[in-house]
């Protein structure tokens, strides 16, 4: 009898299948240091978030996650469930649909929640896709990992991964599989977010717990890269006005002033200062 005939969404037959065949093929693909199991209820429902450097990610994350005692379930973009063979895998495994473009930031994330209400594992990316800082420190995240976190109270596992991006670049379709690379990957304790629990979910309250989650995973990234995360997450939409502030300032150089002084070209643009607000171009 199937997961979904006895009221769950998934088959324990095509999930007991996952666990013996794809472990063997992951452990092949890389090397690993992975650390922090401990942190890992055994059992009810718990967020996992992690940084995204590569596809490669999924899978290391996956066997991550099966090792330290749980099913992962990931949440996936609801076009991947339309493709023909992984459409049938994905849910018969009860991987978890994300609809975008819904009006309501809330009903994205009515499955996900659900599954987290059920017990489950869920594994999110909140940075939505592979980051893009130059030097591959997360970016900034969307806020639906808080809304999941604090609409069902269920503890937030920080997992930092380093190493997946040498297999499988960001971008690229050819991996890197020999010699093997080292994926290491290092899980910390619950993100304390008491300080957000009880409250709306307004803009300010979601930004300040995504920050939180987000802070702790760049401090377990910090650990096994070395180095220091930067102050303030790179912003996407704030790179790419930069860059094209730059080229105008480029193609129309600045004239000169009645004092001789260079003055800047009239359809420039102020850009945020170091206290600008980074989630202006943040989706929740």
């Amino acid at each position: 009898m199937s997961g979904q005939q006895r009221g769950r969404r998934y088959s324990a037959a095509w999930r007991t299948g996952t666990t013996v065949f794809f472990p063997p093929l992951i452990k092949a693909m890389m090397k690993r240091d992975w650390h922090g199991y401990q942190h890992f209820p055994r059992q009810g429902g718990m967020l996992v978030a992690g940084n995204h450097l590569s596809y490669v990610d999924w899978a290391a994350m996956a066997l991550f996650v099966h090792e330290a005692g749980r099913y992962p379930a990931f949440m996936i973009k609801s076009s991947a469930f339309d493709v023909k063979g992984i459409g049938a895998l994905l849910r018969g495994c009860g991987q978890l649909p994300v609809r975008r473009g819904e009006a309501d930031a809330a009903n994205v994330l009515k499955v996900a929640e659900q599954a987290l209400t059920d017990g489950e594992c869920v594994i999110i990316y909140p940075e939505g896709t592979a980051t893009r800082d130059p030097e591959q420190w997360p970016m900034v995240a969307k806020t639906g990992v808080a809304r999941l976190a604090l609409a069902t109270r269920v503890p937030v596992i920080p997992v930092a991964t380093w190493g997946a991006q040498d297999i499988l670049p960001y971008g690229t379709t050819k991996p890197h599989l020999w010699p093997r690379h080292t994926v290491h990957m290092l899980a910390g304790p619950p993100v304390d977010l008491t300080e957000f629990e009880g409250q709306p979910f307004t803009r300010d309250v979601l930004r300040g717990a995504t920050n939180k989650i987000m802070g702790d995973v760049a401090k377990l990234l910090a650990e096994l890269r070395g180095g220091q995360p930067p102050a303030e997450p790179y912003h996407p939409a704030v790179a790419r006005r930069a860059a094209r502030q730059a080229a105008r300032e480029a193609e129309s150089p600045a004239a000169a002033g009645p004092d001789g002084q260079e003055q800047p070209s009239p359809d420039a643009q102020p850009q945020p200062g170091p206290d600008a607000d980074p989630r202006e171009a943040t989706p929740t």
